[in-house]
């Protein structure tokens, strides 16, 4: 069995998607601080409807791949998170993007409900 796809076969190699990004609260996460400059932890998980424990989980997770960034810093004398994607980040969904985009891209008869 040939590990490259022939000529004419479409390539639907599952490992050219992210799998940090295509789990559904990071894409979320990655999507909304995509369209904000920067958000706090309260506003992504209100955005996203997560919950607390399962976000800051998948934030870490996006950190720790350099995807987002986190700030700490104190506000009326309580603790206040903000993340921003960084340029890793954003690289790192366009081609997410990109290679989910391929393997729709050969479905002419399907029309998503």
């Amino acid at each position: 069995m040939s590990k490259e796809p022939s000529k004419d076969k479409k390539d639907y190699n599952h490992q050219l998607l992210d799998k940090l990004i295509h789990a559904r609260i990071r894409f979320a996460a990655m999507a909304y601080l995509l369209s904000v400059a920067e958000a706090s932890f309260m506003e992504i998980r209100d955005s996203i409807r997560a919950t607390d424990g399962n976000l800051s989980i998948h934030l870490r997770k996006l950190e720790a791949a350099g995807y987002v960034e986190c700030t700490k810093s104190f506000e009326s004398r309580k603790p206040l998170t903000n993340y921003r994607v960084t340029e890793r980040g954003r690289d790192a969904f366009t081609l997410h993007l990109r290679n989910v985009g391929m393997f729709c891209d050969t479905m002419p008869d399907f029309q998503p409900a």
